[in-house]
């Protein structure tokens, strides 16, 4: 019989799709299990890290399935953003058509793939059905005072009158006329994350089953830090520059402060300076670069000197005070005190400008050497030099010394600081959700009343990518009467950022179709929290961070109990092709379509999942495919020769495999899964296999290739769909061995070694033992004390 995969797929999609095979409905006899991929970006096309992504998720959800567990596995599109207005432009249509267009596009190729979702619970963050209750969590926010708006720095096109994100600035220059880019003033919302910072942080010791590189990454970003915050009196100025640092123990050190650009006391030191005019031609230049290359590691740092001084309060002398573009208002007071001896970037920017160096840390494992020796900063610990009445401290001991001693001196006070910022969502954009506030002259700030909700985009908007927000230009969108006295007045046109979308849709498939909240209670209650969730470790930070913020405000306002959304997190790593990540600039993509067309999509699956861990990059290879192939033929030929009876060793090695497949499986190891399983086939081509063995080799087989053993299934004579069958269990008794290995120790020490039978009693162990030639050197003529054994591993005999 030949395996003809089209035909096969085809025929199980469509009966999955018939039966409803994934529905997931609230059943409390049976334990329920959630498991989530990160929804994707709908571009129209899948890649081959949604095919990862999807497969290992999807293979997770067949497991549990079989394992008796009620399932939730659904699937959405993350639909709002950017790149569907840009392709609205590019390909003159409207973001809408554009992005349904693509939606019902992915729909069909991960239907083709097998997945197990349920599809009745599909969203899309696009939908008003669904952005309805973006606006209600906005205006709840609002209500409480977490969501509210302030000026704040923007990148800015003065040729397209619009807003730029930061990956959209290029060189400098827009992506779209490559006009230089400034940094502009705008009036924005932000989310007052902050105010939930000590639980975000705390609440990280809950997750026992997240990465522990992921929860750095949350614990780095949130950045709780101790420190002390010192005062630079500015020479002449009668002003203060405080200056945060947890190095408090290189404070007699700093040879010069640099502050931002942005500072608000820059103009101020600047001013009737001979440096005055260079350090406005700098401000101004670096105002039109983007942040994020300021920022940067790799990139050379430069600045001006103010021509002021200000005095370091450690030891009272004069130290420059200087500008440069490493420093952002966004980070601490937007000031740092420099130590180019104990920092590399302070020393790097010293030599390029001829800034003094100071040692106060010594290098205990060094000699004693000259700052002009150095030819790097030294970062590590040490004791403390030129430090004063510290000089010989251990510097780690230093720093709680230098700290109490500066707050007694009220010359510094120690704080803790804080990286994480307040939540900018503000977007000068279109295709995103309206944010629901109107300005009435009269009245003020006023929230759109619920029952006014939602506000819809309008579907006439223009779209030319220039002159600011589109919504701005809609007349009939803008101009609204005040709820509250009916005066004229206009709408907000800023957009939300799509990471609002993506902070709760987890909570929204519980009950997609919900009309009166965000969630029905009674659902969220059974199905939260996600027991599994699986994405990639680009996401480690904001989307899971602003998820725990949501639900963190869920539970605030009594609507869930639980504080945290997902259980456990499994972060896959990148698809790559010839040690490159797959892209279209880089021409190394390979198309889904085609490897389904030539293989079908439980081979990809297959491979997919061979070809390396989840955790791990995974590098395409087309004969790894082959391999996958080959295999899927070999499984599928031994219906042809089925025997009555298995023979016993190849019973013992089933129930080894099951026991093996069953551990990989729940540990998402899936490649040695797989290893086991081609194993155990190369058995049953050396002895044959009977009915059972067949059928529980292909149970273990139907995560990962589900078309393909639904058809087995069926010719085996099955009726109901083998995602209906129970997972096999080992028998205990087939596991253990006929022969055993012994350790014998003498006194603690290995000093030989007997086969014996694995059913051998303790006294004809014992007999055996004692008898045994190789230990005639270390027991004859001397007395037995003890005679310990540790069944089925050794013995040790104490004499």
């Amino acid at each position: 019989m030949h395996y003809d995969f089209k035909k096969i797929e085809k025929k199980w999609q469509n009966a999955w799709q018939k039966y409803k095979a994934a529905r997931a409905r609230i059943n409390p006899a049976k334990e329920k299990f959630y498991l989530l991929e990160m929804f994707p970006y709908p571009s129209g096309k899948i890649h081959m890290g949604h095919v990862r992504n999807y497969t290992i998720g999807d293979v997770a959800s067949r497991f549990k399935t079989l394992e008796g567990y009620n399932v939730l596995h659904p699937m959405g599109f993350d639909a709002f953003g950017q790149p569907a207005e840009n392709a609205a432009i590019k390909n003159k249509t409207k973001p809408d058509n554009w992005t349904h267009k693509c939606i019902r596009q992915m729909q069909d190729e991960l239907k083709k793939m097998g997945f197990s979702y349920d599809w009745e619970r599909e969203i899309s963050t696009c939908d008003s059905s669904y952005y309805k209750w973006n606006q209600w969590i906005f205006l709840k926010m609002f209500e409480r005072g977490l969501a509210y708006k302030k000026a704040s720095t923007v990148n800015w096109c003065p040729s397209c009158q619009t807003t730029l994100a930061n990956e959209e600035v290029i060189d400098g220059g827009c992506w779209r006329c490559h006009s230089k880019v400034e940094q502009k003033d705008l009036e924005q919302w932000y989310l007052k994350i902050t105010a939930y910072k000590e639980r975000l942080l705390e609440d990280l010791k809950q997750l026992n089953d997240w990465p522990e590189r992921v929860l750095n990454m949350q614990a780095n970003w949130i950045g709780k830090s101790q420190g002390v915050e010192i005062y630079f009196k500015v020479k002449a100025a009668g002003k203060v520059i405080p200056v945060f640092t947890t190095r408090v123990d290189t404070i007699f050190g700093a040879t010069y402060i640099v502050l931002a650009p942005e500072h608000p006391l820059v103009k101020e030191l600047i001013k009737g300076k001979p440096q005055e005019s260079e350090a406005l031609k700098f401000i101004e230049k670096v105002s039109r670069e983007s942040k994020v290359v300021r920022a940067s590691s790799d990139v050379k740092k430069e600045g001006v000197f103010t021509g002021s001084f200000a005095v370091n309060p450690v030891n009272n002398q004069e130290v420059p005070v200087w500008i440069a573009d490493y420093v952002l208002m966004e980070y601490g007071t937007g000031a740092i005190m420099a130590v180019p001896t104990h920092d590399q970037r302070d020393f790097l920017f010293a030599k390029e400008h001829g800034l003094p160096m100071r040692m106060v840390i010594q290098n205990t494992a060094a000699l004693e050497g000259n700052v002009e020796d150095l030819k790097e900063a030294y970062e590590g610990d040490g004791l403390q030099v030129n430090s004063g009445e510290f000089n010989g401290l251990p510097n780690i001991e230093a720093k709680i010394k230098i700290a109490e001693w500066m707050e007694k001196k009220g010359i510094g006070k120690i704080q803790t600081h804080w990286r994480l910022r307040d939540w900018l969502i503000s977007r000068q954009r279109y295709w995103g959700t309206p944010i629901p506030i109107i300005y009435c002259p009269e009245c003020g700030v006023i929230p759109v009343p619920s029952r006014d909700l939602p506000v819809e985009l309008p579907k006439n908007a223009p779209f030319t990518g220039e002159g600011g927000s589109p919504l701005g230009k809609v007349k009939k969108f803008v101009e609204v009467k005040c709820p509250k006295c009916r005066a004229p007045s206009r709408r907000e046109t800023d957009t939300m950022a799509t990471f609002f979308d993506s902070s709760w849709y987890f909570l929204r498939f519980c009950s997609p179709k919900f009309k009166d909240g965000p969630f029905e209670q009674k659902e969220a209650a059974y199905w939260m929290r996600v027991d599994q969730y699986i994405g990639g470790i680009e996401h480690a930070i904001l989307h899971l961070l602003y998820s725990r913020f949501f639900t963190k405000f869920f539970k605030d306002l009594g609507m869930i109990d639980f504080g945290e959304p997902f259980k456990r997190l499994l972060t896959q790593g990148m698809v790559l092709k010839e040690g490159e990540v797959m892209s279209k600039s880089r021409g190394n993509i390979v198309d889904p379509d085609i490897m389904i067309g030539k293989y079908g999509a439980d081979t990809l699956r297959l491979f997919i999942l061979f070809a390396a861990p989840p955790e791990t990059e995974l590098e395409w290879d087309d004969r790894g495919l082959e391999g996958a192939h080959k295999f899927l033929n070999r499984v599928w030929r031994i219906q042809d020769n089925l025997k009555e009876k298995a023979d016993p060793s190849l019973t013992r090695a089933l129930h080894k495999t099951i026991k093996k497949v069953s551990e990989d499986y729940q540990g998402f190891k899936f490649n040695t899964a797989i290893a086991s399983l081609m194993e155990l086939t190369n058995a049953i081509y050396q002895t044959g296999a009977d009915k059972e063995t067949f059928s529980r080799l292909i149970i273990m087989l139907s995560p990962i290739a589900p078309h393909f053993a639904e058809e087995l299934w069926k010719v085996l004579g099955n009726k109901e769909s083998i995602f209906k069958a129970n997972w096999p269990e080992a028998d205990p008794k087939m596991l253990l061995e006929d022969n055993l290995t012994i350790v014998i120790q003498v006194n603690g020490k290995v000093r030989s070694k007997i086969t014996v039978a694995a059913d051998i009693s303790e006294d004809k162990l014992k007999e055996i033992v004692l008898a045994d030639k190789g230990l005639i050197p270390w027991i004859q003529g001397k007395p037995v004390k003890k005679f310990i054994l540790v069944p089925q591993k050794l013995v040790n005999i104490v004499v």
